[in-house]
């Protein structure tokens, strides 16, 4: 296999990237960036590493999810707080419910860049450069907001850093104690996950005073009062990849400092091009999406590829097939990866794979559709005899009207609108998540 560097992605063919006009204007913020501070550190991502091969291993299960898109606009404490109190609903419910604990990961702190099936959308006979997320141009649909703009690098490494600040401040202070389990509830969460999600509460509560008594507490057991959030974004633009890239001193070996962890996705995993090979080079557990178009062979390429040494915790392949899809084409996957011998954590994305245009044209995603698809995915383990380690969402702590349906909370396609919020694909809202939650929490048993 040929050498690796930080830069040899750009030897190859890359897809997905924006059309920067000024090119020595990108090139000057590509060297601020490489100066700038790491936003994560490398004894991290050998933590999440660890618990990647402890979910891979079937003796934990992992939660990943976040939004879609962050944005700009809606950056401020209060979205990042909800978001962090409901991945952490989502764990209790999951760690009481399955009885394993949970690796929480949030799609946060970086995830800005989304792929399009176009370069331009076309509204009223004029065509623009497609939004790609606010750390390439904007959302408004003019032409001086759709120019790509290098300075949006940075701004998206000053919002990642801040995000990660406060991440950090909410797991060690005193915010994911759980003691404060009553308290992540969020006001308008409908009665009914209310209901389950406080029983939980009560039961989590008196546990805790048992094991109080019997001289357990948050000094002997600091995990009682403090927890860890890591990060994740899709590894598009591999220019701000490339320019947070640190070698380790303490192991000589390069780290994607941009996330925890990195993930490539469905148009962006091809065998011989630059995503692939970027992500070859860092120790970073990887993710790969992997929809019903891959071939056996061709996994099985991929998974050389990335995880050459197979090594148990590394690669985390996060299948994304629609309900009516994934019967016919987890299992001759499952059985290529097993005839090999390879170690691979596998998590199930309900979402990409099941979004639907509504009777407003507006695009949705229906709950029992995403349920359908997450219980095929836990069914066909089992009957492989593997271990379904883990969910990937696109969520919000918000009170919004993007997807359709949920046990107790009914949004329809006539009321989408209400709160239609999303800067690219429909998220589920706080109701919805936890629903999912309790149901997987079941499967986990």
């Amino acid at each position: 296999m040929r050498s690796w560097s930080p830069n040899s992605w750009r030897e190859k063919t890359i897809l997905q990237q924006p059309t920067y006009m000024n090119q020595d204007f990108l090139k000057k913020v590509e060297a601020e960036l490489s100066g700038f501070p790491p936003l994560i550190f490398a004894e991290e991502v050998k933590t999440l590493r660890s618990n990647f091969q402890k979910v891979t291993n079937g003796e934990a299960f992992l939660l990943q999810g976040g939004d879609c898109a962050e944005s700009f606009s809606d950056f401020n404490a209060d979205n990042i707080r909800d978001m962090f109190k409901i991945i952490l609903q989502m764990a209790a419910v999951l760690t009481f419910g399955g009885g394993k604990p949970v690796v929480k990961v949030g799609r946060l702190a970086g995830q800005f860049a989304k792929p399009r099936s176009s370069d331009f959308e076309t509204r009223n006979g004029i065509s623009l450069p497609s939004y790609r997320g606010d750390i390439v141009n904007g959302i408004e649909f003019t032409e001086t907001a759709r120019v790509p703009n290098p300075e949006r690098l940075k701004t998206a490494y000053f919002h990642s850093a801040a995000t990660q600040n406060l991440v950090r401040a909410f797991a060690r202070g005193g915010l994911a104690d759980l003691h404060q389990v009553h308290r992540w509830n969020l006001d308008f969460a409908k009665d009914e996950e209310s209901s389950i999600y406080m029983d939980i509460a009560d039961r989590i509560t008196r546990a805790l005073k048992f094991m109080e008594s019997c001289g357990i507490n948050a000094e002997t057991s600091p995990q009682i009062a403090q927890t860890t959030l890591f990060t994740s974004h899709e590894a598009l633009l591999l220019n701000y990849e490339e320019a947070l890239t640190r070698k380790n001193s303490l192991d000589d070996k390069w780290y994607g400092c941009s996330a925890h962890m990195l993930w490539i996705g469905e148009r962006t995993r091809g065998l011989n091009e630059a995503h692939v090979e970027y992500l070859r080079g860092i120790e970073n557990p990887i993710g790969i999406k992997i929809s019903d178009k891959i071939t056996d062979d061709e996994l099985i390429k991929l998974i050389e590829k990335i995880n050459p040494n197979n090594i148990a915790g590394k690669l985390n392949l996060i299948i994304r097939m629609g309900a009516s899809k994934i019967d016919n084409h987890l299992p001759r996957l499952i059985k290529a990866v097993e005839k090999e011998g390879k170690k691979i954590l596998w998590s199930c994305d309900p979402m990409h794979g099941n979004t639907i245009k509504s009777t407003n044209d507006l695009k949705t995603r229906e709950f029992d559709s995403i349920l359908n698809e997450v219980k095929s995915f836990f069914a066909i383990h089992e009957a492989e005899g593997t271990y379904a380690g883990g969910i990937h969402l696109e969520m919000t702590g918000r009170n919004v009207t993007e997807c359709t349906g949920g046990v107790a909370d009914c949004v329809n396609p006539a009321n989408l609108p209400d709160r239609y919020e999303t800067q690219c694909d429909p998220r589920l809202n706080v109701n919805q998540a936890l629903d999912l939650a309790f149901l997987i929490a079941d499967k986990l048993k």
